[in-house]
């Protein structure tokens, strides 16, 4: 029967799209995009974003991945292979995550995997299946006071600045002033309509900043994503996060991936603490994962901290950051000499902790957590270097009736009360007390600048500047036995005039940040191949050392060479960077690993 004899044209099938796939997989050989056929049965369901099943040519097995486009053809030779199956219909990979996701990979010769393990938490099927079915109801519009950073970073620019160097109290609860600060620059963010990611080092500043956004207007825009949160939790904000907005997603380095509609600013507190330093591959840290997404976003950048690293110095000298004022009222910083009596606490510092403590709390900043030098001093033991449990003993017989509080790794203690007590704490894990310490006293600081590490002057002024941010605004901070540039700089409040100082001197030795560094270990013949390779792109050795079953090699080079020596990486990655797992007891065979920017290489 021939149209036009009474029959129906039945209309021909939809034509079949192709799904461009990112595998869950951390082998450098599967680290790109793979076309499959989308049946016409999952068509409605496979949109970008959506986690997927795969069919792998390789003993028939079934793989996950992320749908992260569409496409009508493939130039991929031979028939397409089809989706196995849409595990969801949600759209959990954002399209600018995955971008951010491939950059920092190609960065740092990674795996975009890797990365997405970090930025999409894992799936939570309930809380899914309820996100999926909820209503959506838009935000609340916020009304928020003015705020000259929120309005530079509306308009993408970037800025580097120190906050108020004060204890804040806010909702019943005192807080450091940086969180007061963010607080009052995301809510007048948000209420240009943009959201704010703000990325701290550990879970004590998230509870800051947590405390102080909800006392404020944007309470209600507040979305937790840290690790530390129950799997569900974490998940729901990551689904609320992907709603139109604006948000405010909080957390620590993992939140500088979160998805962020009508992204307006993002903010990092502390850039350089070592929290922020990522230890799974490819080890990017959140300040350099910030720098590319504000690149890609056009939105603006905070980096805010107690002091300035030589790292953001350099962007400020090359005008890519503006550097603004920090504000007045910094604590007044006594530096306090040995003086010869041959005891830990010179008089003039004993004395002002006398006179501090018939007022309220002082706090006491030691090296060395623990108190295995308190056990050797009873046993009597060969003395050993004093710890916090040793100094905690020696303050209590030095200030008898006077309660002594231990807060280092073991001994937590986010807050203690007001009252007369002394506080000994290690660095990092000073409580805050109700209105700041009546005195601070920084000890053992020589002791900490000993440490082997191409940082150690920035960390031990930014560890004394934030333990001195502690005090009250009328209270002493004294720095016992240092003196020189990095004393100088506490005592002035001048982290700036010390951070360009310190640059030039990297610059002269080509020391990062003034040069990019790369590791890589494995076998002798590995290594030796990509140093080789390493030499043509533009990097020279800095250092070459053998190592249990292979060696260890670190370069360096300049920025500019940056996407070459990765590009060079990555092939050898490709070649050497896996091998094929023997059945135990045998070990498995060495394997080229490679790491860009290393925080402390040597």
């Amino acid at each position: 029967m021939t149209p036009g004899d009474g029959a129906e044209e039945r209309p021909s099938p939809a034509p079949e799209r192709v799904a461009k796939v990112v595998l869950d997989s951390p082998l450098p050989r599967l680290d790109h995009l793979f076309d499959y056929r989308v049946p016409a049965r999952m068509a409605e369901e496979s949109v970008p974003g959506a986690r997927v099943k795969v069919p792998l040519r390789v003993a028939g097995r079934v793989a996950d991945g992320w749908i992260v486009g569409l496409a009508d053809t493939s130039e991929a030779p031979g028939e397409l292979s089809a989706l196995d199956r849409v595990v969801s219909p949600a759209a959990v990979l954002a399209p600018e995550v995955w971008r951010l996701a491939r950059a920092v990979a190609d960065r740092s010769a990674g795996v975009a995997s890797d990365v997405l393990r970090i930025a999409v938490p894992k799936r939570q099927a309930k809380v899914e299946q309820r996100w999926l079915a909820a209503e959506r109801i838009p935000p609340e519009p916020v009304a928020a006071e003015p705020d000259e950073i929120a309005e530079a970073l509306v308009a993408g620019r970037r800025i580097a600045t120190l906050p108020t160097s004060h204890l804040v109290e806010v909702g019943g609860q005192w807080v450091g002033g940086w969180a007061a600060d963010v607080a009052r620059t995301a809510a007048a963010v948000a209420a240009a309509g943009r959201s704010v990611i703000v990325a701290v080092p550990d879970r004590r500043d998230l509870d800051q900043l947590e405390a102080a956004l909800c006392a404020g207007p944007a309470a209600g825009l507040v979305l937790r994503v840290d690790a530390s949160r129950p799997p569900s939790a974490r998940y729901r904000a990551h689904l609320t996060a992907l709603e139109p907005g604006p948000h405010v997603i909080i957390g620590n380095r993992s939140a500088v991936y979160a998805p962020a509609a009508e992204l307006g600013a993002i903010v990092v507190w502390e850039e350089a603490d070592a929290f922020h330093q990522e230890p799974l591959a490819p080890y990017a840290e959140t300040r350099d994962v910030a720098l590319i997404r504000q690149e890609q976003s056009g939105a603006g950048l905070l980096l805010l901290s107690s002091t300035r690293s030589s790292t953001v110095q350099r962007l400020v000298e090359l005008g890519w950051c503006e550097a603004w004022t920090a504000p007045r009222g910094r604590p007044d910083v006594v530096l306090t000499p040995d003086d010869g009596r041959g005891g830990r606490i010179p008089s003039a510092a004993y004395q002002a902790v006398q006179r501090a403590l018939l007022a309220g709390p002082v706090l006491v900043q030691v090296s060395r957590p623990g108190d295995a030098a308190l056990r050797a001093l009873r046993d009597g033991e060969a003395p050993i270097p004093i710890d916090a449990g040793r100094t905690a003993y020696e303050l209590g017989r030095a200030f008898p009736g006077v309660p002594v509080v231990v807060a280092d790794g073991d001994h937590v203690h986010d807050t203690v009360e007001a009252g007369p007590r002394l506080v000994v704490s290690t660095r990092g894990a000073e409580p805050r007390a109700p209105g700041g310490y009546r005195a601070v006293l920084l000890l053992d600081g020589a002791r900490m600048l000993l440490r082997e590490s191409l940082w150690v002057a920035e960390d031990c002024l930014r560890w004394w500047a934030s333990a001195a941010m502690l005090a009250a605004p009328d209270a002493p901070v004294h720095l016992v036995g240092v003196s020189g540039d990095v004393a100088t700089a506490l005592a002035t409040w001048r982290s700036e005039e010390f951070a360009a100082r310190q640059l030039v001197d990297r610059r002269e030795l080509r020391f990062p940040p003034t040069v990019r560094l790369a590791s890589a270990t494995g076998p002798v013949r590995a290594v030796e191949e990509l140093l080789q390779a390493w030499a043509g792109a533009g990097a020279d050795l800095l250092t070459r050392a053998p190592e249990e079953r292979g060696e260890r090699a670190v370069v360096r080079f300049p920025a500019r060479a940056g996407k070459e020596v990765a590009a060079v990486a990555k092939a050898a990655l490709l070649r050497h960077g896996s091998a094929r797992r023997p059945k135990p007891p045998a070990p498995p065979p060495p394997v080229l690993r490679v790491r860009f920017d290393p925080h402390d290489p040597l």
